[in-house]
């Protein structure tokens, strides 16, 4: 599999959903609530049939049957993983709220996972002309308005003095959060939504997520291929990776994103 070529052809159909996104963002639109009190809106639907028609019809080099999709809006329709351990992991529309609060912060994610792993992943910004790509052994990038790929990498340990930047949710405060960040130290809150939090640390403009509150894989797939490829690492409060070989089980532990390296 190229996973470089895959990643082109990744983007297109995010960027496409993007546009679909953007035309409802563009107009008034109306929302209703799914059975967990998350809100849903025209666009999550659009994007994900979108995203879903185009995964299934992707010509793959190696690979003769479409890979399963288990998209957030749709998870009834999921295959199940393939032979080869793979599926695609999509959230149409992450950041339903900030797309409802028009701020901005929502995101397309598409993640390729391979025996439990995020092995390519990317994230589009459409409201901020923005988007994060990463595949394995072809590198992180941040794309910008004209498409150019930047090479991207997560900061590193802090030096010695200088303080925590801590990216924190938008939407979903925790309780838990306040005695997690006592332990951490001296440091300053950086708020975001949806996604975008991951990949402020992988391309340097934070240093630490901690989220101590539920997700779900469609949430943090994509971004967590993003952050590993630049050198962060994603993981549970016992140390593990994040892991995805058990899509069954839809809600994530408790974790942490990390621009730093192992031995912290």
């Amino acid at each position: 599999m190229n996973y470089a070529t895959l990643l082109d052809a990744v983007e297109v159909i995010a960027r496409e959903a993007g546009d679909a996104i953007m035309m409802v963002y563009a107009r008034d639109f109306s929302y209703q609530e799914k059975a967990d009190k998350s809100p849903l809106t025209e666009a999550d639907k659009a994007a994900h049939e979108i995203i879903a028609h185009r995964l299934n019809e992707l010509s793959i080099e190696g690979v003769s049957e479409p890979i399963p999709v288990l998209s957030e809006e749709d998870g009834g329709a999921f295959a199940g993983i393939d032979g080869q351990g793979r599926y695609w992991l999509v959230d149409p529309l992450d950041g339903t709220k900030e797309f409802i609060k028009r701020n901005g912060e929502f995101t397309v994610n598409i993640a390729l996972i391979e025996h439990g792993k995020p092995v390519l992943g990317v994230v589009v910004a459409p409201a901020l002309s923005v988007a994060y790509l990463a595949a394995r052994g072809v590198g992180a990038f941040k794309v910008d308005e004209q498409g150019k790929r930047e090479p991207i990498t997560v900061a590193g340990t802090p030096a010695e003095g200088q303080r925590w930047r801590v990216v924190g949710s938008r939407s979903h405060p925790s309780p838990d959060l306040a005695a997690w960040l006592e332990k951490l130290g001296e440091h300053d809150m950086v708020p975001m939504g949806s996604s975008l939090k991951l990949c402020l640390i992988a391309e340097g403009q934070a240093d630490v997520y901690p989220r101590l509150g539920p997700t779900c894989l469609w949430d943090t797939g994509a971004a967590q291929a993003v952050v590993e490829v630049a050198g962060g690492r994603v993981e549970t409060l016992a140390g593990e990776p994040l892991d995805y070989s058990s899509p069954d089980q839809h809600l994530n532990p408790y974790f942490v994103v990390w621009g730093v390296n192992r031995e912290l």
